[in-house]
């Protein structure tokens, strides 16, 4: 038994050693050797006849395959590891070329772009490689200064805070915030009522949602602080619905106490009809005055798509007057939709009822949505227009008919 051991060593040594040795497999293979000369000497314990002898050409044959499988593997390896190297180093030149290039790429984005079937299909896919990398540095320089003006801000409050906590500031800002709940009580007795229809949740996205109930809350806020404060109405408002969860994250406890009516019955069963009448942008007939015995209606949608005449289908179907605000008749409008939010109704809404003029009310609209304020009622500028226009015909066919007189007066001379 140790005879064979030993003559199985001296082969191994002396055939495939060497050959592992120039492929850099001479660490792996000395498990395969033990294990082969520990199975031959299972085979010689199994058999128990010593006097059978060892076929060395055929265990050559077996062991120089399978050491060309593995070597096939090693190099295919060494391929890909070679191939990603250089496609690294590819990515390097056309980086200092001033190429679009992304600075980190993973081993998947490698294998991608190794994997691209043209040139241009690689720049494509480096450049979207190279923008999206661009975008997410934005966004982290983007939250980094909203970090620090953050901490700004806190750095400043709390400089601040010895002034906030002086007893007559404290006792200024709960005697107001005790006139204002005042005000909203009385309203909610003896003041106009306003309503905000809350039916469009269907019409809308989540995010559409989310910016409506923003916009409502600000105009309570805007409701409650004013002189003569409006009685709101949240009707069509369901308690499973998304505009529940998103004033829920806005007022949290203080959602209890509001001083506002919510109700899930519609309007034209809460009020009269011939008292409703829904402001929309898409109306026909144009609002001319305040009037303080009707009850406006506000549709709570704010859509980035600006659908059309939903809000106006479903007065009609209803069968409420409608009106829209004169924007056109104050105003020397811009290009653009007419739609405002829904806190600027509110704004302008007060101002009417306070004072009844519409230059003040539609100060709220924003700058950019018109050039100014018109100087003349509309129809005095379109009686101008026209008269201005039957002149110029006028005039044109004054020179038609002494261009023809000449013409004539040459024929007959020529004849």
């Amino acid at each position: 038994m140790q005879s064979a051991n030993v003559l199985l060593k001296k082969i191994v040594r002396s055939s495939v050693l060497p050959f592992a040795a120039q492929h850099g497999m001479k660490k792996d293979l000395f498990p395969l050797s033990r294990t082969l000369s520990l199975s031959f000497c299972l085979k010689q314990d199994n058999s128990c006849n010593p006097s059978e002898k060892l076929d060395l050409d055929a265990w050559k044959k077996v062991m120089r395959s399978g050491l060309q499988d593995e070597v096939s593997e090693t190099v295919s390896e060494r391929k890909e590891l070679s191939s990603s190297a250089a496609a690294r180093e590819v990515l390097e030149m056309w980086r200092l070329a001033g190429r679009s290039v992304p600075e980190n790429i993973s081993e998947e984005q490698l294998k991608t772009f190794m994997e691209c079937p043209s040139k241009s299909a690689k720049k494509k896919y480096l450049k979207y490689l190279h923008l999206k990398e661009l975008h997410k540095k934005n966004d982290k320089r983007k939250m980094d200064e909203k970090r620090e003006r953050r901490l700004e801000a806190e750095e400043q409050a709390s400089k601040t805070d010895e002034t906030k906590r002086n007893s007559f500031i404290c006792l200024w800002a709960n005697c107001m915030d005790r006139t204002y709940g005042w005000r909203a009580a009385q309203s909610m007795i003896f003041g106009q009522p306003l309503v905000f229809d809350m039916s469009y949740e269907k019409d809308m996205s989540v995010r559409e949602v989310a910016n409506t109930v923003r916009q409502i809350v600000l105009s309570e806020g805007c409701n409650r602080r004013s002189v003569d404060p409006f009685h709101i109405h949240f009707c069509n408002f369901k308690g499973d619905s998304l505009y529940h969860k998103e004033f829920i994250k806005h007022y949290r406890e203080a959602w209890g106490k509001l001083l506002i009516t919510v109700t899930d019955q519609c309007y034209t069963d809460v009020f009269p009809k011939h008292k409703l009448i829904y402001l929309t942008a898409d109306s026909p007939k144009v609002m001319k005055t305040f009037d303080h015995d009707k009850i406006y209606i506000v549709g709570s949608m704010v859509d980035r798509s600006i659908k059309t005449g939903v809000s106006l289908a479903r007065a009609k179907r209803l069968g409420l007057e409608t009106a829209a605000l004169p924007l056109e008749k104050y105003l020397l409008w811009n290009t653009g939709g007419k739609n405002l939010t829904l806190d600027q109704m509110m704004h302008i809404l007060l101002t009417l009822k306070d004072t009844g003029d519409w230059k003040k009310a539609l100060e709220f609209v924003p700058k950019r949505k018109y050039c100014g304020f018109v100087s003349k009622p509309v129809h005095e500028l379109k009686k101008t227009l026209n008269l201005i226009n039957t002149l110029k015909l006028g005039k044109r066919q004054e020179e038609v008919r002494k261009q023809f007189a000449k013409n004539y007066s040459k024929k007959l001379t020529q004849k």
